[in-house]
């Protein structure tokens, strides 16, 4: 969804995500490499098909086109559309190398995992505002990631949920130890918020994307994810 802070942290590990799509699509190519360049090392890329979400972006040729320039950047493909399964193979072939999928696009939340699996990609589940995290319970096993949607998915420049910082909390009370990633409205501000809730990954996009200096916007989050995280 917007673009994607994201940390990427393995406890004392802590790396800004940008999601692509609050980037200058006119320059697309060279915001993938200048985001490089500033030090990031995962970028989040929405794909909506207008149907699920009231948007339409990008494919599995701009996710290979970013992979055959920016070869060391880690690719977080988040997938915003109906039936998932119908292209996961055509995103793992494309470069993805996460993948996540949203728990209310699909019947068989356990057959899409296994595909995702069977690609050798990473899995996350992907939950909306209004979707109770309860839900994602008999699901955790096996799964990478989850993301809880900060914002109504669909545009970027929404304002920050506060309240679905629950769900954050809640996952970790049962004991899921796999990445959190809260997409939506992210700041300095709200990503500190996000963290202090067990949240380690930190989903920016129209927020990162208005700096000036990019370079120092993922040194403050590196700062801000240090000061919490050990």
């Amino acid at each position: 969804m917007s673009i994607t802070i994201a940390f990427y942290m393995n406890r004392k590990f802590a790396q800004v995500e940008p999601s692509m799509i609050a980037a200058d699509w006119a320059r697309f190519g060279d915001e993938a490499f200048l985001c490089a360049k500033a030090g990031i090392k995962i970028i989040h890329l929405d794909v909506m098909d207008g149907l699920f979400v009231p948007n339409l972006s990008m494919g599995p040729d701009m996710v290979l086109a970013i992979k055959k320039s920016c070869r060391d950047l880690i690719l977080d493909v988040h997938l915003m559309i109906y039936s998932p399964d119908r292209f996961i193979e055509t995103f793992a072939e494309s470069g993805a190398d996460e993948i996540t999928f949203h728990f209310e696009a699909t019947e068989d939340i356990e057959y899409v995992k296994n595909y995702i699996k069977k690609c050798n990609k990473k899995v996350g589940i992907a939950i909306k505002p209004e979707t109770s995290e309860t839900l994602l319970v008999k699901y955790l096993d096996n799964v990478d990631k989850i993301l809880i949607m900060t914002v109504e998915p669909g545009f970027g420049g929404r304002k920050f949920l506060p309240d679905m910082l629950k769900k954050v909390r809640f996952l970790r009370s049962i004991g899921f130890n796999g990445d959190i990633q809260v997409d939506g409205g992210i700041d300095l501000k709200s990503g500190e918020e996000s963290i202090l809730a067990g949240a380690n990954r930190l989903v920016s996009g129209t927020y990162f994307f208005n700096q000036s200096d990019r370079a120092m916007t993922v040194r403050q989050f590196n700062i801000l994810c240090e000061k919490f995280v050990q």
